[in-house]
């Protein structure tokens, strides 16, 4: 039973990711809808906002502040209509850079490698090699959303619109499945030692771990 809910909770995941993806996809080009678009492209903030709002320490103070934000939206909702398009934008590339940084950080002097420290926690010591190895994982995904930051801003200013939206929308999850898919063959050649373990079991662990 309890794989039988995880399995439907994983697909009901699915499928309102891919309901966010396509209707974030309609309103940013139909060039309709305008009030709904901005909904839409606010939704992860303001969703973000909540969460950090209702885990922090002054929760009754925060979450204040939460709701005199959404107020000041509201009220400078017509003139948030003219900018959904760059809001959505800057999410998605505002996404990229975030990632970049959390994982370029821990590639600092006396820091372990992010990637590092999710083999560690699911395999326990690792060797020299592997270490090595890790790091470079760290520095290829931070190089990848380095990447990805720049290709959407350039395809933002560069093209039409329509074909930001589809490359944001559409490629960018295929893209870091593809990566997942390359990092495991290349490690599967160089370190066929290694045992498998699927990458969000690693995520998980890492930050349930005390010291997070």
């Amino acid at each position: 039973m309890r794989g039988l809910a995880r399995t439907a909770r994983s697909a009901v995941i699915v499928m309102l990711a891919l309901a966010y993806v396509l209707l974030a996809h309609y309103t940013n080009t139909s060039g309709k809808a305008r009030g709904l678009g901005t909904i839409v492209a606010l939704a992860p903030l303001l969703a973000a906002a909540l969460s950090l709002a209702w885990h922090a320490r002054l929760r009754l103070f925060m979450l204040g502040l939460f709701a005199a934000g959404c107020i000041a939206l509201f009220a400078f909702r017509d003139a948030l209509e003219h900018y959904t398009s760059w809001i959505y934008w800057g999410e998605h590339a505002g996404t990229q850079l975030a990632l970049c940084a959390l994982f370029g950080r821990t590639l600092g002097h006396g820091r372990e490698p992010l990637c590092t420290g999710f083999a560690r926690i699911v395999h326990g010591d690792l060797t020299p090699a592997l270490e090595r190895y890790t790091r470079q994982v760290t520095l290829a995904w931070v190089m990848f959303f380095a990447a990805m930051a720049a290709t959407s801003s350039a395809i933002f200013f560069a093209a039409p619109l329509a074909t930001w939206s589809a490359f944001s929308n559409f490629f960018t999850a295929p893209l870091i499945g593809l990566m997942f898919v390359v990092e495991y063959l290349v490690r599967r050649g160089l370190h066929p030692e290694m045992e498998h373990a699927h990458i969000l079991d690693g995520v998980k662990l890492y930050w349930n771990a005390p010291a997070r």
